[in-house]
């Protein structure tokens, strides 16, 4: 894109990875409307922010918003610390987005519901490269306005797009109609949703960092209340992943979490169902009945649904995308990120070129770009924005130099659904660990679950 476009560029979220994209695009001399759907930045992380990050601080920072705030008088955080997700709004992303050069182009309650090429639909070429997008935005209120920019980078996560309860990629029967015995995928079981958990039997599906998150609160709970039963249903024939490395993890905090989960169902604290993959839900009076495939029913007064994230490509629809098959990445990433075959330590640097699409100054960022991979780092999605910025500004040899340090992080691949930017449960450790950590957190890293990982992001 030639850098003097006099048009703006969209971004479209406000989590950590959509404002460092800001950030890196105003240190280029280029312009950034951000668009995020939430009241504030952050706004996914805001419904974990009771959740501790398995990754320090020193993985969770972007450079170059590192360098808008230093002159401000800003504190930096503990470098070693793990932030809750709160911590990392209240500390870091809520003061970035105050400033002024982020503030006054950052719009907030502002939903995108399209993108596309002006005049344009999907089937038309000629003139399509240099023909500027059209982003229709759903504001607050009801007012729908299309904005025109130059280029788009997408970076809103997947929080909105959790996957289904039910087996082979689909929903399971009766699922949609159960909805208010679902609560959300990291529910705040000790502190604003207690009330909701108390008393309750609860049903967590999945086998990935989120729903161990979940499992320990809820026994927590259980200590004041106890009239809790908590049940877990994984898909798989044994929990083993879900308990991860123990003391051999190179994650010390997740390892930890392992380990006490292991503990609470042995001594049946938590009630493990394996091999239970769900086919229907039905809805009754007083509770759900949940039914496994092979006849099995579990009956629950909420399920928490720990099953994992997947891209929203609906608002996309317009545009010439190239997407890999298995993870819905981008069809260079998606065979560097399978889960079966990497982890977050495992997968190279990359930037613009890799992230790229036949539709040319379009970029999924973040998260979202790892499609329903779950090894996502924040850290990464920092790498990804400084090459796209680069390259919207025409400096292709920038955008090509894309380095990334990141330590071993011993079992850190195929865990059974938990992106390397899923928070983790709290605990008092304060270690310098390795690289993992709404939504996008995820998530942000995000939480993930039952079939293939996870957040987030982040």
């Amino acid at each position: 894109m030639d850098a003097r476009n006099t048009l703006p560029i969209a971004v479209i979220g406000a989590g950590p990875i959509g404002l460092a994209a800001a950030v890196h695009l105003l240190e280029r001399g280029l312009e950034p409307v951000i668009f995020e759907a939430g009241p504030t930045a952050g706004a996914a992380i805001e419904r974990w922010r009771h959740i501790r990050l398995f990754s320090p601080w020193r993985f969770n920072l972007d450079a170059a918003a590192v360098r808008l705030l230093d002159p401000t008088g800003w504190e930096p955080p503990r470098l070693t610390a793990l932030p809750y997700g709160g911590e990392l709004i209240d500390e870091y992303l809520a003061p970035l987005a105050a400033l002024p050069a982020i503030g006054s182009r950052l719009k907030t309650g502002a939903r995108v519901v399209a993108v596309t090429r002006a005049g344009l639909d999907k089937t038309h070429v000629r003139g399509r490269d240099t023909t500027p997008f059209i982003v229709r935005v759903e504001h607050n209120g009801g007012e729908v306005r299309d904005h025109t920019v130059a280029a788009v980078i997408d970076a809103s996560g997947t929080w909105s797009a959790r996957n289904p309860l039910g087996t082979s990629g689909l929903p399971a029967i009766g699922e949609d109609t159960a909805v208010d015995r679902i609560s959300s995928p990291l529910p705040d079981v000790l502190g604003r949703e207690r009330e909701s958990f108390a008393g309750r039997r609860v049903l967590v599906v999945g086998a990935g960092h989120s729903a161990v998150n979940t499992l320990i609160n809820l026994a927590e709970l259980a200590k004041d209340e106890p009239g809790i039963r908590i049940l877990w249903a994984v898909r798989g024939a044994s929990a083993e992943k879900a308990y991860g490395g123990g003391d051999a993890d190179g994650l010390p905090a997740r390892g930890q979490l392992g380990g006490k989960l292991r503990r609470l169902v042995e001594a049946g604290t938590v009630e493990l169902h394996t091999g239970f993959g769900i086919s229907t839900l039905k809805s009754l009076d007083t509770h759900v009945s949940v039914e496994a495939a092979d006849g099995r029913t579990l009956e629950a007064d909420v399920v928490v649904p720990c099953t994992g994230f997947r891209p929203d490509l609906e608002i996309l629809r317009e545009l010439r995308l190239n997407l890999d098959p298995a993870v819905e990445a981008p069809v260079e990433l998606g065979p560097l990120i399978d889960p079966e075959f990497h982890s977050c330590g495992t997968v190279p640097p990359h930037g613009a070129r890799v992230l790229a699409h036949p539709e040319k100054d379009f970029y999924i960022v973040g998260m979202k770009s790892y499609g329903r991979a779950p090894t996502f780092l924040l850290a990464t999605g920092y790498e990804q924005v400084r090459s796209v910025a680069a390259a919207l500004a025409g400096d292709q040899a920038a955008a090509d130099v894309v380095q990334l340090e990141l330590p071993e992080t011993g079992v850190c691949s195929t865990d059974a659904g938990t992106s390397c930017d899923t928070p983790a449960a709290d605990t008092t450790a304060s270690v310098e660990i390795g690289c993992c950590a709404a939504p996008e957190p995820v998530l942000v890293g995000f939480p993930t679950g039952l079939s293939h990982g996870r957040s987030g992001a982040l």
